[in-house]
C-alpha cells in the first residue's frame, strides 16, 4: 500500500496529551507530526522516548490505558506498604542504568531477600533438606543447558527422573514462577540463555512509581489507543480515535499477545515472520495476590520469602511481612495461576488464605483485612505476563527485533537474554531508539549516542 504526503498530514487534531506533571494530567491536541513516534508507556516506550528526546528529535508516546508503566503498576494507596502489581524486581546493579536514575529521581533502591525458606507441611525445611533441595535446583539447572546444547527440546523433557519430594517445587521455581509457563511450554535455550538474575533489586516506592517518574518530562497521549498503523520504508501513520500522528518512524512497545492478537491492525499487514515470531513467544500467567495480615500469625520475619515442597507445580510463593509492613503477596503462576486467574479475585484471594492455612494454620483467615489480586491475562492491553519462547522458538526473539520498514519492535520479548524481565525491556526500548534515530540521520555509526539526562527529584504537594 502506497501511503501519499497527503494522507499524513491530513490528521486530524484529538485530545489526551498528557505531558507529566507530577500526577496531573493536562489536556492537549494531539501533535499531528513527530519524528519518531512511539506506541505503549512501559518501561520499553519510556527508555525509547527518553532517548529519542535526548537526541533533541520530536517525539511522542501514545499510551492505550490512562496510566504509565505497562506490565509495571504500583499501587500506593490499597494498603500499608507500596504494592507491585507487575514486575517487582531489577537485575544487574553494577550496569542497571535504571539504579542510577531511579537514585538521581530521589528514590530508594533496596536489595531483594537473599534466599527463600522451605515450608514442608506445618514446619521449615532443616539445613540438610534445605540443602538437599538445592542440590536438585543445580542438578535440574544443568540437566536443561545440557540438553539446550543438542537441541530446543521443552525444558519438562531435560528433567531429571530423581528429584522425588522434590519434583514439583523445583518445576515451579524453574519453570512458572521464572518464566510464567510450565517447563514443558519453554525452549530449553530459552532458558539457558537467560541471563542469570539472582542479583535482584528494587525500588521501596515501587517499580511502577520508578517507570512513572521516568517518564515525567516526556509527551504522553494516555487513554488513547493505536488503531491502526500506515507504514512504509519512509514513513509512518498512527490513527487514534483522537486523530492522526504523522512520523518518520515508529517504535511499537505493546506485549508479544497484543501483537499477535491483531488489536491493532496495520496497512500493509506485518509480515507472517514477524507475526509467527510473537505467537511463538506467548506471554505466560504470572499473578498476585495481595493480603493485608494484621498481627503477624504466620510470624514472619522482614521481607520473608515463603516456598513449599509441594508434590506438583500447583503451588505459589510468599513474600511477608513487605518492607517491615503487614502486606504479604502470594504469586501463583503458570497453567495452575492461569486457571484461578480466570476464576476472578475472589477464587485467587480464597485460595491464598487456603494456602497458608494449610501451611501455618487456621487463625490465618481471621487475620486477613484486606485483598486484592492482579489478573493480567485479563488486561486487554497487555493480556499476560511475561514472554517465554516455546520449545524449539528462541530464534523467534532475534526475529521479533527486525525493523519492519520504518517501524521498530521493542519490549522484553525481543531481548535474547534478559526476556521477562524490566531490564531487558529498558534496555530493547534504548536499542530500538537508536536504530530509529540512526534512519532518520540523528546519529550515524561512530558518532556518541545520546546521553539520556536524569529526572530531577520533584517535591510533590500532598492532597488534603
Amino acid at each position: 500500500m502506497t501511503i501519499t504526503r497527503r494522507d499524513f498530514l491530513s490528521a486530524s487534531a484529538g485530545l489526551a496529551l498528557a505531558p507529566a506533571l507530577g500526577d496531573r494530567v493536562v489536556a492537549a491536541p494531539l501533535p499531528r507530526e513527530a519524528d519518531i513516534v512511539v506506541i505503549g508507556a512501559g518501561a520499553a516506550g519510556i527508555a525509547a522516548a527518553r532517548r529519542v528526546a535526548a537526541a533533541n528529535r520530536k517525539v511522542i508516546v501514545v499510551e492505550a490505558t490512562g496510566q504509565v508503566g505497562g506490565r509495571c503498576q504500583t499501587d500506593t494507596s490499597s494498603f500499608d506498604a507500596p504494592f507491585d502489581r507487575g514486575a517487582r524486581w531489577m537485575h544487574n546493579p553494577e550496569t542497571n542504568p535504571m539504579v542510577r536514575l531511579a537514585r538521581a529521581a530521589g528514590l530508594d533502591i533496596v536489595t531483594a531477600p537473599a534466599g527463600q525458606k522451605i515450608r514442608i507441611g506445618r514446619r521449615y525445611a532443616r539445613p540438610g533438606e534445605t540443602e538437599e533441595f538445592l542440590a536438585a535446583l543445580v542438578r535440574t539447572n544443568r540437566a536443561i543447558d545440557e540438553a539446550s546444547r543438542k537441541a530446543d527440546i521443552a525444558c519438562a523433557a531435560a528433567l531429571p527422573k530423581d528429584l522425588g519430594d522434590w519434583a514439583g517445587t523445583a518445576e515451579f521455581l524453574l519453570g512458572a514462577s521464572f518464566s510464567g509457563k510450565d517447563l514443558k511450554d519453554v525452549s530449553a535455550v530459552d532458558k539457558a540463555r537467560a541471563q542469570d538474575r539472582n542479583a535482584a533489586i528494587g525500588c521501596r516506592q515501587g517499580l511502577g512509581t520508578l517507570i512513572a517518574k521516568l517518564g515525567e518530562q516526556l509527551p504522553l497521549a494516555l487513554s488513547t489507543p493505536a488503531q491502526r498503523i500506515l507504514w512504509s520504508n519512509r514513513e509512518v501513520m498512527v490513527e487514534t480515535q483522537a486523530g492522526k500522528i504523522a512520523a518518520r518512524a515508529a517504535i511499537i512497545t505493546v506485549s508479544s499477545n497484543v501483537l499477535a492478537s491483531g488489536n491493532i491492525r496495520f496497512a500493509p499487514e506485518l509480515p507472517k515472520r514477524a507475526l509467527d515470531a510473537a505467537a511463538k513467544l506467548g506471554l505466560g500467567s504470572y499473578d498476585r495476590i495481595a493480603l493485608q495480615i494484621a498481627g503477624n500469625p504466620l510470624g514472619l520475619s522482614r521481607d520473608d520469602v515463603i516456598i513449599e515442597q509441594s508434590s506438583s507445580p500447583r503451588t505459589a510463593l510468599l513474600y511477608g511481612n513487605i518492607g517491615g509492613s503487614s502486606l504479604c503477596t502470594i504469586d501463583v503462576a503458570g497453567s495452575f495461576g492461569r486457571e484461578l486467574s480466570a476464576q476472578g479475585e475472589k477464587a485467587m484471594a480464597a485460595f491464598a488464605v487456603e494456602w497458608l492455612t494449610k501451611l501455618y494454620g487456621s487463625e490465618v483467615g481471621a487475620a486477613v483485612k484486606k485483598t486484592s489480586a492482579t489478573r493480567w491475562n485479563a488486561s486487554p492491553f497487555v493480556l499476560g505476563a511475561m514472554s517465554a519462547a516455546a520449545p524449539g522458538a528462541q530464534l523467534s526473539r532475534r526475529v521479533l527485533s527486525e525493523p519492519i520498514g520504518c517501524m521498530y519492535l521493542a519490549g522484553e520479548a525481543t531481548h535474547e537474554t534478559l526476556w521477562g524481565t524490566i531490564d531487558g525491556a529498558w534496555e530493547s526500548g534504548e536499542r530500538a531508539a537508536d536504530a530509529a534515530l540512526r534512519r532518520i540521520g540523528a546519529i550515524r555509526d561512530g558518532t556518541p549516542e545520546p546521553t539520556v539526562p536524569a529526572a530531577k527529584p520533584r517535591r510533590r504537594r500532598t492532597a488534603h
